[in-house]
């Protein structure tokens, strides 16, 4: 079988778009299978640094540098088919000549992706947030399971998913209950009706908080009198969880406790009351 190296050469001079000796941008077939080419080696050659940078890595930091690599990898891939295109006889600056306004309309329409990957790749590089984090943001508290260049992903108590762009960590103000450690301290709040034993109110609030298997005996729970309230003695009771993502559900038993051991021992919990007095203007 005969090879027509003709009908070969003329396959891979097809022009595309344009004609060769034209002024302005031209692509041939050759031009599009080397770019092809560039890209298949390239993505091999990005794959053995990944695997090298990321054997010894743990899942977390996998995840992280998985998220800045795909950033690296667009960034590559875009330089590899400008060098192997313009070092081909293509004339890139033609072409972007020609899409510079278009090029400009893409930012304008962009700039929130963008901000959104600045603020991704400047998260994780100063691990403000970090996966398995319990964060605050606008009132939602939830459990940071995925970082991506673009948004991050937690679970919420409800167990919902709520995806954050990044732009909005560096412009909101974010509470990260565990950056420090996974101890945190929570409070329940109560109050009693005046003329009650305050020592024996802390004693009852100590107790109940003790005897909590979800409480941390170190640091020690403790116990403060706020305020003499409008209608009650206003008590605190103090105390540290290790898991701060369910301490909702640890609060509502601690208070079951602490209305038991109340009744148990004759401490009432005051409703609102108002004094009215009348008075008659007839005279």
């Amino acid at each position: 079988m005969d090879i027509n190296w003709q009908e070969i050469k003329d396959f891979l001079n097809y022009p595309i778009i344009g004609q060769k000796g034209e002024e302005g941008f031209h692509l041939d077939t050759w031009m599009v299978i080397l770019a092809v080419i560039g890209i298949v080696l390239t993505s091999i050659f990005l794959n053995f640094v990944k695997r090298f940078f990321t054997r010894k890595m743990d899942i977390a930091d996998k995840r992280k540098f998985d998220s800045i690599f795909k950033f690296f990898n667009y960034v590559v891939y875009i330089i590899v088919i400008v060098i192997v295109l313009s070092t081909n006889g293509v004339n890139l600056t033609a072409l972007f000549t020609a899409s510079a306004v278009l090029f400009v309309g893409l930012g304008f329409a962009l700039q929130d992706l963008f901000k959104d990957i600045i603020a991704g790749v400047t998260i994780l590089i100063d691990k403000s947030v970090l996966v398995n984090d319990v964060i605050e943001m606008n009132g939602k508290v939830g459990r940071v399971f995925e970082i991506k260049l673009r948004s991050t992903r937690i679970i919420t108590r409800d167990d919902k998913i709520l995806v954050i762009p990044n732009h909005l960590f560096l412009t909101e103000t974010v509470y990260n209950y565990t950056q420090n450690h996974p101890k945190t301290r929570e409070v329940v709040e109560v109050g009693v009706a005046y003329g009650s034993d305050t020592k024996l109110v802390e004693r009852v609030l100590l107790d109940c908080a003790n005897k909590s298997k979800a409480i941390l005996n170190s640091p020690e729970p403790f116990v403060m009198f706020n305020n003499f309230g409008d209608s009650s003695l206003d008590f605190g009771v103090y105390f540290f969880v290790e898991d701060s993502f369910t301490d909702p559900r640890i609060k509502s038993d601690l208070r079951f406790a602490i209305d038991r051991a109340f009744r148990e021992n004759n401490i009432t919990i005051p409703f609102p009351q108002r004094d009215v007095h009348f008075y008659d203007t007839r005279n």
